[in-house]
């Protein structure tokens, strides 16, 4: 039994052992009515909330004696690291909504489980709400969000002209902006060097002898997408290369994107030697597209991704693209949440935290024909 089953077994029988002495006698014995978080425990144990995350989930990063001291804590404490219990402790609804997109995307997914986990490990529980970032509105998503008693809400499918974050804010309500940011709205947000990792994955085109370089980019109305292609103009710009207007197509962040506007480039009379995508799903249809008319990758056409999902690694892609890490981006994006709802009142003006994107060479980026 885990020191956290332990601690749940107490509070759910109201033991009166010799934890419920410990806590007694603790320096730092919080008020009955107090809600037991994270928090809570860092304090009481003198480590950071991310230190107690890390050291209830048995992470061998964490020193033994730390993680000791942290199981202690929590074990006097009464502290659950688990939703349901806390909320039955609390009796609040220690509930976030996460808004994501297309569950297709395993993106998404990815980004899903490090989120749920941090987040359980702090007392929440999840509440999932799927948005469509091709319908303008968002309204449905909204509407459902402020239907329901959520303590905050942690964004990853933002668009530049959303009402839904910034509805959000106007309303007071915690939240963190994942991945995506809007222009001007003062809200917290973890995202990746986007156009870093752009021009990264274009100089690398570029030194391979690339100069007719085509563009499958997603909507522009993401800032992902936005950046994306200003890393890109950059690193043409500062090699004296024009970017072709004819060989730049705009889509959705999909296969059927990738697939539909890869064919439709590679059959112009001058088709472009390469071709960097919005992301790696538009990538995986690129792919598909080259190889249905028999193109060979990259021989006659290099296929260059962004984001790095586990498949861009499979044998049957080797997928060339540019690095964002995501799991660690989705954990600290919980984490902010999490003190954006916990301690509100001690929190200032909208953090920002950027990540590095870096280029991952595999098989899909050659040097151009002869």
């Amino acid at each position: 039994m885990t020191a956290a089953d332990s601690a749940a077994l107490h509070a759910a029988e109201g033991s009166t052992g010799p934890d419920a002495t410990a806590r007694a006698a603790s320096p730092h014995t919080p008020p009955a009515d107090e809600v037991i978080t994270s928090w809570t425990v860092a304090r009481e144990a003198g480590v950071s909330q991310s230190t107690v995350s890390r050291a209830l989930r048995a992470d061998p990063r964490v020193r033994e004696q730390t993680r000791q001291r942290v199981e202690d804590a929590a074990r006097r404490l009464g502290y659950v690291p688990n939703s349901l219990a806390s909320s039955l402790a609390s009796r609040s609804g220690r509930t976030v909504g996460v808004v994501v997109s297309d569950l297709t995307n395993p993106f998404f997914p990815s980004l899903l489980s490090p989120i749920h986990d941090e987040l359980q490990l702090m007392g929440y529980r999840v509440v999932l709400f799927a948005e469509r970032t091709d319908i303008p509105s968002g309204q449905d998503a909204l509407n459902r969000l402020l239907d329901r008693s959520i303590d905050g809400v942690l964004v990853t499918t933002a668009t530049l002209r959303s009402p839904l974050a910034d509805t959000l804010r106007m309303r007071d309500l915690p939240l963190v902006l994942l991945n995506r940011y809007i222009d001007g709205l003062d809200v917290d947000r973890v995202i990746s060097d986007n156009r870093g990792g752009a021009v990264a994955g274009a100089r690398h085109l570029l030194e391979l002898g690339h100069r007719r370089i085509g563009v499958v980019r997603g909507p522009s109305n993401t800032s992902t997408s936005r950046d994306r292609m200003a890393g890109l103009q950059e690193a043409l710009h500062a090699e004296g290369v024009a970017l072709d207007a004819a060989l730049v197509r705009e889509g959705s962040y999909s296969h059927q994107s990738g697939y539909q506007h890869t064919r439709d480039l590679l059959r112009l009379a001058d088709p472009p030697t390469a071709i960097l995508c919005g992301n790696d799903i538009v990538a995986f249809g690129a792919i598909d597209a080259a190889r249905s008319l028999d193109v060979r990758v990259p021989q006659d056409v290099s296929i260059l991704g962004f984001d790095d999902v586990p498949m861009a690694s499979w044998e049957v892609f080797r997928l060339t693209t540019v690095s964002q890490p995501f799991e660690e981006m989705a954990t600290v994006a919980a984490r902010m949440l999490a003190e954006r709802i916990d301690q509100h009142a001690q929190i200032g003006p909208g953090r920002e935290q950027v990540f590095p994107a870096t280029l991952v060479k595999r098989s899909t980026v050659g040097p151009p024909r002869s």
